[in-house]
């Protein structure tokens, strides 16, 4: 097995997931995204106690190596787990918008193509499973781990490390190992999924950020508690969606000096023979991806997909037109705070329009 299949396995096609609640809360998400399970996947599991962890292990889809990985890290089995679930909430936010909106029922072997939406699927993943297992680090989730003690900052001396640092240096260390050393070197599609992959882990890093508290008299800060925190996932998913606009389609060609394939984009009119390497934060693909109109192995099309009028009904409905609806929406209106200490809300109720793809 590639290490990037080894990813998709182990992030994308788990059997089972944590409850909805507990990840959005956890991640911080907004609990507004709607999540369309990804198939195969189960009800929640349990939290692992004493040895349900291995149980937990031998049910997910993963290799053997990864399995005996994974059965030596207690704790291991629900990070992944909540990695999946972060990655597909994300993965359908940044998509809703779009003809492909991250639907995977029954339509996995999308994972086995070279398309944009692939690339961004590894990406994603490998970017969730290293946010996770960091934040699981600091939050005291794992055995081998525990909070970021490294600062490697200015004046280090002066601060003072208060606060659990989520654990990038750890999470990333284990990916590498979790996910195995680079083969497949002759295998185009190989390599262009570790590029992918190492995309989305570079997302994640660039997001490390230092977070500090004054302490001292009148605001002194003669003493500082600082902690290292990543950002929020939404940004990192942010920051793919963009590199998934500006992906840039590849080839190969033979290094002679080391003997194995590179990735190389096409040549221009004009330009260089053999054309230009893609940068490390270029996310690659190999074909053309499908219009994802109407039904097929890689998409259920966009019937009944809801759009906006005004941005996006155009292009979503691939100029079959839509269909206007009139629904009535109840929402919370004139709040007020009331002593002590609650908010008291009027409900209200509005007609809507509601646009969606004609089939």
């Amino acid at each position: 097995m590639r290490p990037a299949s080894a990813l998709a396995l182990a992030a994308l096609c788990l059997l089972a997931l944590p409850a909805a609640a507990a990840a959005a809360a956890y991640f911080g998400l907004t609990g507004r995204e709607v999540l369309t399970p990804f198939p195969g996947l189960g009800t929640a599991a349990a939290p692992a106690q004493a040895g349900a962890h291995l149980k937990q292990c031998d049910l997910l889809k993963l290799s053997r190596r990864q399995k005996q990985l994974c059965r030596r890290e207690p704790g291991l089995a629900e990070t992944l787990r909540d990695a999946a679930h972060l990655g597909l909430l994300e993965c359908q936010f940044q998509f809703r918008q779009e003809r492909w909106n991250c639907s995977l029922e029954g339509r996995t072997g999308l994972l086995q193509r070279g398309f944009k939406e692939t690339a961004f699927l590894y990406a994603v993943s490998a970017a969730a499973l290293t946010h996770a297992l960091a934040r699981a680090c600091s939050a005291g989730r794992m055995e081998r781990c525990t909070c970021d003690d490294s600062p490697g900052l200015e004046s280090r001396q002066a601060w003072q490390w208060g606060v659990c640092g989520d654990n990038l240096k750890y999470s990333t260390k284990f990916l590498s190992n979790f996910l195995g050393p680079k083969r497949g070197s002759k295998d185009l599609r190989a390599r262009a999924d570790a590029h992918n992959t190492h995309v989305g882990i570079k997302a994640v890093k660039s997001g490390l950020r230092t977070t500090c508290k004054c302490h001292g008299v009148s605001g002194s800060c003669a003493v500082r508690t600082c902690w290292k925190q990543l950002s929020p996932f939404r940004e990192t998913g942010q920051v793919l969606k963009l590199r998934y606009d500006t992906a840039v389609k590849v080839s190969s060609a033979t290094n002679e000096a080391l003997g194995r394939l590179e990735l190389w984009a096409p040549a221009k009119p004009g330009g260089p023979a053999k054309g230009l390497a893609p940068r490390p934060g270029d996310l690659v693909y190999m074909e053309d991806s499908p219009s994802f109109c109407r039904p097929s192995k890689y998409s259920p099309g966009t019937a009944g997909r809801v759009c906006s009028r005004d941005s996006s009904c155009s292009s979503l409905c691939c100029g079959r037109g839509y269909d206007t609806q009139s629904r009535m929406v109840v929402f919370s209106c004139h709040c007020q705070v009331q002593w002590c200490c609650y908010v008291e809300c009027q409900q209200c109720a509005q007609q809507e329009l509601v646009y969606t793809c004609k089939r």
